[in-house]
């Protein structure tokens, strides 16, 4: 039986923020910069553009919009993306995708017809996290990133931690398993943690590979969830569809077990808009989406996707009723 949900006081209303993705240009919009609704934006940054040689990073981007956000009175999320949703983008820098050091940096996501891998579907690359020799590339660009940022932006968000390998083993990237796996999310957790002491870090977990909850539970999630709490850092996911039932039995069970523990903050994206609620049968309303995530998830931030119609004959509309 679903917990009753928790009324909203005007002290624990979510943040609204606007995700932007990777459409930086998106801030100078004056519907955007000129509202009280939005507290500010959360923008996508590709490690390879903010790491183009080894050693050599490149964040004027970065400089740019917060200057631009902060003469707005906003702020900026940092989504640092190692991972892409399309097999012609890999967002890890070249200098480790030619070197064989680091194994091609990356691998191929596939999406598959059942759960014995069949008609495999190439989806987008991910970079080797559970390769000591590239995640120390990556968590030395934390380290770069919050010395000159921490405490500039509101926070970062590391990406997804659903990958999509298979079941039987046979696309499995070379050194990987989903232990491992597990593991160097946690590394990677650990290290935001240890460059980042001001802005808020935010690990985006939704699924983890090889388990599938409540019949197949191997801890992987779970954990996540405790070293989130034990390192006092955020937690949080894209796709806010109430009550679907993948998402009840895997990040919104977790978020609604750790409430008041750990900060959270989940993602409305392209697509989600038009989706069925489970509860209702109906498509969604914002009400439905801004209820579940302030009253169940009781999440401290939304980052609403700027999808017409949607965005302004509704979004905004509606959350000028909630100020």
């Amino acid at each position: 039986m679903l917990t009753q949900l928790r009324p909203v006081s005007a002290e624990s209303k979510p943040k609204n923020y606007v995700f932007f993705n990777l459409n930086r240009e998106g801030i100078k919009n004056r519907s955007f910069y000129d509202s009280k609704l939005f507290e500010g934006a959360e923008i996508k940054y590709t490690w390879r553009s903010l790491e183009p040689q080894k050693g050599l990073y490149d964040f004027s981007a970065i400089e740019k919009d917060i200057s631009f956000l902060q003469s707005k009175g906003k702020r900026l999320f940092i989504q640092l993306q190692d991972v892409s949703f399309d097999p012609k983008i890999v967002n890890v820098p070249t200098y480790i995708t030619n070197d064989p050091e680091y194994a091609g940096g990356a691998n191929l996501q596939y999406d598959f017809k059942d759960d014995k891998d069949n008609e495999p579907k190439e989806m987008g690359w991910v970079s080797r996290r559970w390769d000591k020799t590239v995640r120390e590339r990556y968590t030395i660009l934390l380290d770069e990133i919050a010395n000159q940022f921490d405490g500039r932006i509101e926070g970062i968000v590391l990406p997804e931690t659903s990958v999509e390998f298979g079941m039987t083993g046979k696309y499995f990237p070379t050194k990987y398993n989903p232990e491992k796996y597990r593991n160097s999310i946690i590394e990677i957790m650990k290290a935001a943690h240890n460059a980042f002491k001001k802005s808020l870090v935010l690990q985006y977990a939704n699924f983890m590979p090889g388990e599938w909850l409540p019949w197949d539970d191997k801890g992987y999630l779970a954990s996540i969830f405790e070293e989130a709490q034990s390192l006092k850092i955020g937690i949080g996911g894209p796709d806010i569809i109430p009550y679907k039932k993948g998402q009840m039995n895997h990040s919104y069970y977790f978020a609604h077990k750790y409430y008041g523990k750990i900060k959270l903050g989940y993602a409305v994206q392209e697509g989600n808009y038009s989706q069925m609620n489970a509860r209702t049968g109906k498509i969604m309303t914002i009400d439905d989406i801004y209820t579940f995530a302030s009253e169940y998830l009781k999440s401290d931030y939304i980052f609403w996707y700027p999808e017409e119609p949607y965005f302004s004959k509704n979004v905004v509309p509606y959350l000028r009723t909630r100020k």
